[in-house]
């Protein structure tokens, strides 16, 4: 690699700021009336110490992601493109509020889009 290109991880300023971007994300998630209902029942210290994992490793960082496929932990919650149109919304927000660079935030959403048929449970060929 390079010494000048950085990772999107290291863009983002690593570790720490993964962490914090994940506490004001979720923040503003569980926040949202049509998402809360979705964190129901669930460990958000757990969830928020997973996400770190995933975002990590999806910015290409030194961390790898050991929980269980996306598909297989959101299948049959109900979890709609309008639903998971809401969380990347949330996303791009916090990414915003955090002064990122545009095309930083771009890219994160970029990747994260890659999940949304994964997500949604959507298997539908067209787009």
């Amino acid at each position: 690699m390079i010494e000048n290109q950085q990772t999107l991880f290291e863009r983002v300023g690593g570790e720490q700021a993964i962490a914090e971007l994940i506490d004001q994300f979720y923040d503003r998630v569980v926040a949202d009336p049509e998402l809360k209902p979705f964190f129901r029942n669930v460990s958000m210290v757990k969830l928020r110490r997973m996400q770190r994992d995933f975002f990590s490793a999806a910015l290409d960082g030194p961390i790898n992601y050991t929980g269980r496929p996306l598909g297989y932990v959101h299948h049959g919650r109900g979890i709609t493109k309008h639903h998971f149109s809401l969380y990347v919304g949330h996303l791009i927000n916090t990414l915003q509020n955090i002064a990122l660079k545009e095309q930083d935030v771009q890219d994160i959403i970029s990747r994260i889009n890659t999940y949304a048929d994964e997500i949604t449970g959507d298997t539908s060929s067209g787009g």
